[in-house]
């Protein structure tokens, strides 16, 4: 049976995988997710333990897209969009000891977890655009990896203008130069003075702008678009499937943790039938998510720069699909939620919806010096130098793992070239860039440094797509 799509909030047309691609947000503010979760057939798991990567991601994915693209072309799209990693198992494991594995999420061409889901979804937009002789505005706001990532999937293609918001100088420089020295005319990368929350806002702000979502056929590659999390509860399963979940053995996950989109897609697996016993949502300084899953409330405060800048950040907004799941998918009250807490900056759920994730749900609050030992301890140890996202990721694992004899698996969401700074100063040496990206310090840059001003920044786009 196809699937449809609903909104969080309740107050949006339910639409089809296809347009739900395109929409990206909701016309009510809500995120969209599918009206019933499939499950995975009977011994599933087990044959996968025989396919390749982009086999299981077609057999995983088909009942979010049937309906909405040929069964061939969505095929090509997978098939294709892997092929662009350096390695054919897409995402490998490695067993770092005490059963604890790294999820390596980086293999793509921009050497970060969001391509594993932004070279399909950039091809399925090119695939149905193409399809309806149309094209798009795609704005997006980053933290530092979905931008690249985003604009290495899209560039050059003249089905989609693209235009990546970014905080001034609260990426990495390897993030900022991967996304600002790609001069294909169709990207336009906005560096606005303020912080990852500040960028979110604004793109949220421009897609409420029914007048300007329509005339400029707006579309969003944030997590918010629930194509993104599609493609994320594969690595979920090809995870669980190599540690021995098609015999029903559990297995736990800790998950370097932003904008929560990457935690919910393993939510999504556990819902489709993988035995996963633990989430371990793991946070940085800013810790509005360890937070909530330790008290049952969420206060806004200040966005402190950390080590691991991608997770620099307040307000997480998948956390409202998560929020819609536990509240018994009631639209109208998530949508009262979300205006209470934007508008009071605080919101608290009751202590039986909290006791709803206890079961499953952990989370841990990693600082910038256990980061740093962590990256030092585990290059000592074995040789493999980890990202400072992935370093909060092992520690928070190590600090609240439920069950040793259950296998954990840390998702290990970015090459450590891609913060050289916070890797040289915990073990001494300098990760080298991969030979693709060898010359990215010698490449011209093109960027846009604006205020944080809606008005200033939507301007900015008119302008730039003119007439």
């Amino acid at each position: 049976m196809t699937l449809t799509y609903v909104s969080t909030r309740g107050a949006a047309p339910e639409l089809g995988f296809a347009d739900v691609l395109l929409a990206g947000l909701a016309v009510d503010g809500g995120l969209y997710v599918p009206e019933r979760w499939p499950a995975l057939p009977v011994g599933a798991l087990g044959r996968f333990a025989s396919m390749d990567y982009p086999a299981v991601a077609v057999e995983v994915m088909w009942p979010f897209v049937e309906g909405s693209i040929p069964r061939d072309d969505f095929e090509v799209a997978v098939r294709d969009a892997y092929a662009s990693f350096d390695t054919p198992d897409v995402v490998p494991l490695r067993d770092i000891g005490d059963d604890l594995h790294l999820a390596e999420l980086w293999h793509g061409p921009t050497l970060a977890f969001k391509d594993i889901a932004l070279q399909l979804v950039g091809r399925l937009f090119d695939l149905e655009l193409r399809r309806r002789s149309e094209r798009v505005t795609i704005v997006g706001a980053t933290s530092g990896d979905t931008g690249s990532a985003a604009i290495e999937a899209l560039r050059d293609r003249d089905t989609a203008e693209v235009f990546i918001l970014h905080p001034a100088g609260r990426v990495s420089e390897v993030q900022r130069r991967q996304m600002t020295t790609v001069l294909s005319p169709n990207i336009h990368n906005l560096a606005v003075e303020g912080t990852f929350d500040d960028c979110q806002d604004i793109v949220k702000a421009l897609f409420a702008d029914e007048s300007f979502r329509t005339r400029r056929n707006l579309s969003a590659v944030n997590s918010i678009n629930w194509a993104r999390v599609m493609a994320q509860i594969v690595y979920y399963v090809t995870s669980a499937v190599r540690l021995g979940g098609a015999s029903g053995r559990p297995v736990a996950f800790s998950v370097p943790t932003g904008n929560f989109g990457n935690v919910f897609a393993g939510y999504g697996a556990q819902r489709m039938g993988v035995p996963i016993s633990q989430f371990v949502v793991a946070s940085n300084r800013n810790d509005i998510l360890t937070q909530f899953l330790t008290t049952g409330s969420m206060t806004i405060g200040e966005v402190h720069p950390t080590l691991s800048p991608s997770m620099d950040i307040q307000v997480s907004s998948n956390l409202e699909r998560l929020l819609f799941e536990i509240g018994g998918r009631d639209g109208t009250e998530i949508a009262e939620l979300m205006t209470r807490f934007r508008a009071e900056g605080t919101v608290s759920v009751e202590a039986e919806r909290l006791d709803l994730l206890a079961e499953h749900w952990s989370a841990a609050r990693i600082d910038d010096e256990v980061t740093a030992g962590t990256i030092a301890r585990t290059f000592e140890r074995t040789g493999i130098a980890l990202d400072p996202h992935t370093a909060v990721g092992l520690a928070a694992a190590e600090q609240v793992r439920a069950d040793r004899s259950v296998p954990m698996v840390v998702l290990s969401t970015a090459h450590p070239a891609k913060f050289p700074d916070a890797v040289e100063s915990a073990i001494g040496t300098r990760p080298p860039l991969p030979a693709p990206l060898a010359d990215l310090f010698d490449r011209p840059e093109r960027y846009e440094v604006l205020p944080n001003d809606y008005g200033i920044v939507r301007r900015a786009i008119e302008d730039a797509l003119g007439s």
